[in-house]
């Protein structure tokens, strides 16, 4: 799914890969969707683990903001899935298709976004980021970095992808940094 796309998974090519029959797969899934739904959310577990606990041992606001950031760029790659992150992919993939899958799509991206705005809104509550902040704003251009280095990463195969995601986050977090007033 990572390299062939949502839409590449069929029950052919993952009873190949798993070591069973079309029949046999067929038994355990009512539908090529409900495979890729289950695809999906398997890769929101793996996602999970290696973005979003890792970064729970870290405090509140932009402590934990900067990890999940840190370990959200090229999370797939480290992950084991070389064709990047599938539900980025799917979000083009299935931006003009109706169905369970982009509404899983759908429902995975708005959860993670969810948590980015919780968490920028914690930041901007302690003091790590402008109280008058627009939590939503800020994570959206959050996620055009990512996506920006996705595709960087992925298509252009960009040997400096890494560098300047970070260093356009590090200019998000400038612009949204708390001003600092002048002693008199």
């Amino acid at each position: 799914m990572s390299q062939a796309g949502i839409e590449g998974v069929t029950l052919g090519v993952l009873a190949d890969q798993v070591g069973m029959s079309k029949s046999g797969l067929f038994a355990h899934f009512r539908s090529k969707e409900e495979v890729q739904i289950r695809l999906l959310e398997h890769s929101g577990v793996v996602g999970a683990a290696r973005i979003i606990e890792p970064s729970m041992k870290e405090p509140a606001g932009l402590p934990l903001l900067n990890a999940l950031v840190r370990n959200w760029l090229g999370w797939a790659p480290r992950a084991g899935l070389p064709g990047g992150c599938p539900v980025a992919a799917g979000l083009f993939e299935f931006d003009d298709m109706e169905g369970p899958v982009r509404d899983k799509i759908l429902e995975m991206e708005a959860q993670w976004r969810g948590l980015l705005i919780q968490t920028v809104a914690d930041a901007c509550s302690l003091g790590h980021l402008r109280s008058d902040l627009d939590a939503a704003q800020f994570v959206w251009e959050l996620c055009g970095i990512y996506l920006s280095h996705h595709a960087a990463q992925r298509f252009l195969k960009s040997p400096d992808a890494d560098r300047r995601a970070q260093t356009a986050f590090a200019s998000l977090l400038e612009r949204a940094a708390p001003v600092k007033r002048k002693k008199k």
